[in-house]
């Protein structure tokens, strides 16, 4: 089988990649932006550097393709608030992009990156994929409008695709000096060095934390279905910043400071997922704690393989 794996330099879609190899032909598109060729090093891929921004580029890579995961984006909600043209020319007409380029090459299947961000403030608990709505970010507006664009194209032009809402991804490869990097890989990073760590807003804030490895699963178990639709990906667990702090340092063996600073735009106060839905369809299920997560991401960092 050919796969192509967009953003697949970066930290999810270099998993991807990696779990593909050796099975079955990978071709990796990337602009490298956030990305990282090392990501790459010692998975069998083709890598070809572009953007999802360019239409013709992605028309001649998608060419006699089976399937696309599709992982690239700008994956930042301050970003979103901060420049919503760039992030929407990437994260909404990239992805139309590449569902054009998927349709005009006759790709079997497309799964697709979503994010639990359109969910936004409900307060509802735990978040299921039927709920309304709640957009706080253009970083939400666009996921959910390219959900909509991966419907209508399912619908109307017969291209099978699955939209898997991610929660909070963690794991190596995510490269805490990066803007866009989640806040377990900015912990590690900051911990391991023995520099305090800052929290926006009190801590309280929960999140469902899933560890990168079963975020390769679902994808992978998403593309082998015939399944369709929205599914979300998480763990099903509640953590808030403060307890993991405390889970991190303890994992570590050392104590930093912890300072408070004022609460991002955008951000959600509580979130936490009903993954029932991937469990039934798609047989998939997390296997990593977050603290197992956690040690493996820390061995990363501590063996300098993000030091970029």
């Amino acid at each position: 089988m050919r796969y192509i794996v967009t953003g697949g330099a970066g930290f999810i879609g270099s998993h991807i990649s990696e779990a593909l190899s050796g099975e079955h032909e990978v071709v990796v598109i990337d602009d490298l932006s956030s990305g990282h060729r090392e990501n790459l090093r010692g998975i069998d891929c083709e890598f070809v550097e572009g953007s999802i921004t360019d239409l013709p580029l992605l028309q001649e890579i998608f060419a006699g393709a089976d399937g696309v995961f599709h992982q690239a984006a700008i994956a930042s909600v301050p970003r979103s608030v901060e420049d919503p043209i760039l992030t929407h020319a990437v994260n909404l007409t990239g992805t139309l992009n590449a569902l054009i380029a998927a349709r005009d090459c006759g790709v079997r299947k497309v799964v697709m990156a979503s994010s639990a961000a359109v969910y936004g403030e409900n307060p509802e608990l735990p978040k299921r994929e039927e709920m309304a709505p709640d957009l706080l970010s253009p970083y939400a507006a666009q996921k959910l409008s390219d959900e909509h664009y991966a419907t209508v194209f399912s619908r109307l032009y017969g291209l099978s695709t699955v939209c898997l809402r991610y929660f909070n991804v963690f794991g190596p490869r995510q490269d805490p000096s990066s803007p866009y990097s989640g806040v377990i890989s900015i912990f590690a990073a900051r911990i391991l060095q023995g520099e305090p760590i800052t929290i926006h807003g009190d801590g309280g804030q929960t999140r469902d934390f899933v560890y990168v490895r079963d975020v390769v699963q679902a994808n992978l178990r998403a593309m082998a279905s015939g399944a369709e639709g929205v599914f979300n990906i998480a763990r099903g667990e509640q953590t808030d910043l403060n307890t993991l702090a405390r889970t991190m340092m303890r994992a570590a063996g050392r104590e930093v400071a912890i300072h408070h600073g004022p609460s991002r735009a955008g951000d959600i106060r509580h979130s936490l997922a009903d993954i029932s839905r991937a469990g039934e369809v798609l047989g998939w299920k997390p296997d990593y704690g977050v603290e197992e997560g956690i040690s493996e991401t820390m061995r990363w960092i501590e063996g300098g393989v993000a030091g970029r």
